[in-house]
């Protein structure tokens, strides 16, 4: 049985404008591509101009502010495009898509694409590091943030908050985790599904704990991809 972190496996992270994965805007992209030892064979970047103001509070964090991206980004609808083609190669191609947190990133890429109009990505399989961490050591204390499990796992992470250093130290975050946890190594497209049922039971189960003091807090499931807001609350 080939298990994924011994076949070709690929990582994608975004910076973006802020938060909220319905709003905000592309920025940053990165897509990095390794083969079955891990070696790098293919790294895609893009900068792109938003079309809207990056906000300071994110500027801070990945250091591209709005005026190097209005002058050196590329139309945002030319990225999306171009990054939504490049993932779907490799979805096709049956090479596993690894992403910190997915359901930011991929609800990100979701609302820009419907913006720019660019079909929707068949996201399959999704491998998240966040969401397995959450379930194989559920005990453990502290932040599980990607800074955080690249200092347990000892993965350098410099440039941190850049989308190409987090998207390869995700990579390598979760390569370590399958070393460690045996029952992470299995077909992608196994521990795919399985993903769909742990976000969906680590959602209700904080859902409930916040609600003990807050008894209308509302914790979303879905993974890898948050449904558009015109399906629930409004429009994008």
């Amino acid at each position: 049985m080939s298990t994924w972190h011994t076949l070709p496996r690929a990582a994608f992270d975004l910076e973006t404008t802020g938060r909220n994965s319905r709003a905000a805007r592309i920025v940053t992209a990165s897509v990095t591509l390794v083969d079955g030892d891990g070696a790098v064979i293919r790294e895609h970047e893009w900068l792109a101009d938003p079309g809207v103001e990056i906000p300071t509070e994110a500027s801070d964090i990945h250091g591209v502010t709005t005026e190097r991206a209005r002058s050196e980004g590329r139309p945002a609808a030319e990225v999306v495009r171009e990054l939504a083609g490049v993932l779907q190669e490799l979805f096709d191609a049956g090479v596993p898509v690894i992403a910190f947190n997915a359901s930011y990133d991929f609800t990100v890429l979701a609302a820009e694409s419907a913006r720019y109009g660019v079909p929707q990505l068949h996201r399959y399989p999704v491998l998240d590091p966040y969401i397995m961490n959450k379930q194989v050591d559920r005990y453990r204390k502290g932040k599980r943030t990607l800074t955080a499990l690249c200092e347990e796992y000892g993965v350098d992470l410099d440039n941190a908050h850049t989308s190409a250093a987090d998207a390869l130290a995700t990579l390598r975050v979760l390569d370590a985790m399958a070393g460690k946890f045996p029952k992470l190594r299995m077909p992608a497209a196994h521990l795919h599904q399985l993903q769909v049922e742990w976000a969906t039971a680590q959602a209700a189960d904080f859902q409930s704990y916040l609600r003990k003091t807050k008894p209308a807090a509302v914790i979303e499931g879905d993974w890898p991809v948050l449904p558009p807001e015109d399906a629930s609350r409004g429009s994008f």
